[in-house]
């Protein structure tokens, strides 16, 4: 299968609904929403026993890395999925992916077996280094719905609108559907501008004119700190005999999936917002 390699700069910014509007209704006229229209983003992020990846990123260094299988859209066994690298230094992206197929990918992060991509291409050979430098296991699905754009004259400048952000902790497998906990109930939009180089004059006046500001935002990140705030407060409503059980049986929860999930709080994700899609046919 073919491997991609990307290196760009990716800032990400918060918009209410109205931004989102407003924004989009001039885009048009400089840039192009691709051919998929509004589709489904799924992914299965790895992470070791400890979450090291994930408390590395949010501590902000320098240097930080993550590890996730992607799909377009839910898999069948014989769909092409990507499992990526993702490795951002100084601010600057570099992105490794490796295609193959969903049942072969599953079967890897999983331990059971090694495709073909892995051990035959130079990217598949790094992205299993790192993978037996750590050993991951499959932590979270996070699903989006996502409408992506492209510059009318510049094809290299993509932006990306990512709506209703949601995850599980349970069912680690991007066939199982895209199902799952809504991160935030409002109507806040991710946008995320990916450019090799500086953005042009007239989408930084429009940044300027809705008042739209860097953002620094982790889907991953967001959801395992939500998480860990959720455990924290069941933890400190506990009565002293429970705080010493609960610490006699392993401590944060969280890390486990004890409450998340299937089995917990959850709400399910309908279907997008008549006012995303108004503009896919743009």
């Amino acid at each position: 299968m073919s491997g991609n390699v990307f290196k760009r700069k990716e800032i990400k910014y918060i918009l209410e609904k109205k931004q989102y509007e407003d924004l989009m209704g001039e885009l048009l006229t400089h840039m192009k929403v691709d051919s998929y229209g509004l589709s489904k983003i799924l992914n299965i992020y790895l992470d070791t026993d400890d979450y090291r990846l994930i408390r590395t990123s949010l501590e902000k260094p320098k240097y930080k890395e993550k590890l996730r299988l992607r799909s377009y859209g839910i898999p069948g066994d014989d769909s092409i999925v990507f499992l990526e690298l993702k490795k951002k230094y100084a601010g600057v992206v570099y992105k490794r992916r490796i295609s193959m197929k969903a049942k072969e990918a599953m079967d890897y992060i999983y331990g059971s077996s090694v495709p073909e991509a892995i051990e035959s291409t130079q990217i598949g050979k790094e992205i299993d280094h790192v993978m037996k430098l750590y050993r991951p296991k499959p932590r979270y699905f996070i699903g989006y719905d996502r409408i992506a754009m492209y510059g009318r004259s510049d094809p290299e400048l993509r932006i990306t609108f990512d709506f209703r952000l949601r995850y599980r902790k349970r069912r680690l497998d991007l066939r199982e559907g895209d199902l799952g906990e809504l991160l935030s109930g409002d109507d806040s939009v991710l946008m995320e501008i990916k450019a090799e180089g500086a953005y042009p004059i007239w989408l930084t006046r429009m940044l300027s004119k809705y008042r739209i500001y860097p953002s620094s935002f982790s889907k991953y990140g967001a959801i395992y700190q939500a998480e860990y705030d959720e455990n924290m407060r069941e933890i400190a409503s506990l009565s002293g005999m429970e705080k010493d059980i609960f610490a006699g049986n392993g401590g944060r929860r969280g890390a486990e999936g004890a409450y998340a999930g299937e089995g917990g709080r959850r709400k399910t994700a309908g279907s997008a917002a008549s006012y995303y899609a108004g503009y896919v046919t743009g």
